[in-house]
């Protein structure tokens, strides 16, 4: 399975995958959102940032899912795996995280910028942060 993981372009986080400051990708929900359950090692997941093109890809390594989140677990968390996930500043995402109940940490590898290529999002939402797909090329642009 192929994925895409839409970044917020404010955190500025795609260029930290390249550099490898940024080894895991999280993603955290009050509900069970993609990619919870779909995702697993070997599987390619594609980076963009929002309104932008895909520009890099990256194998996942592993997948962690961590369910009944508490504020101590959310710190935990945080502490032990933000700075692989490219957080400097684990206070303000406490702030956000702290009463999500699912965490889900998909860990990277062979991270590797390639050219860039758009892709349609028609029938995910236009809120929709991340896609699951058979086959990347089944959302390639008409």
């Amino acid at each position: 399975m192929d994925h895409v993981a839409i970044m917020r372009k404010s955190w500025k986080l795609t260029n930290k995958i390249l550099t490898g400051e940024k080894k895991i990708e999280s993603r955290w929900y009050q509900n069970k959102y993609p990619p919870w359950d779909r995702i697993q090692a070997g599987e390619t997941v594609y980076f963009k940032d929002s309104g932008e093109a895909i520009t890099i890809k990256a194998e996942v390594d592993k997948v962690l899912q961590i369910a009944d989140l508490t504020p101590d677990k959310v710190k935990e968390i945080l502490e032990k795996h933000g700075k692989d996930d490219g957080i400097e500043d684990t206070t303000a995402y406490y702030e956000m995280f702290k009463d999500k109940k699912y965490c889900i940490l998909i860990f990277l590898k062979n991270q590797q910028p390639i050219k860039p290529f758009k892709v349609d999002k028609k029938g995910y939402g236009t809120m929709a942060a991340w896609l699951c797909i058979d086959d990347i090329k089944k959302i390639l642009p008409k």
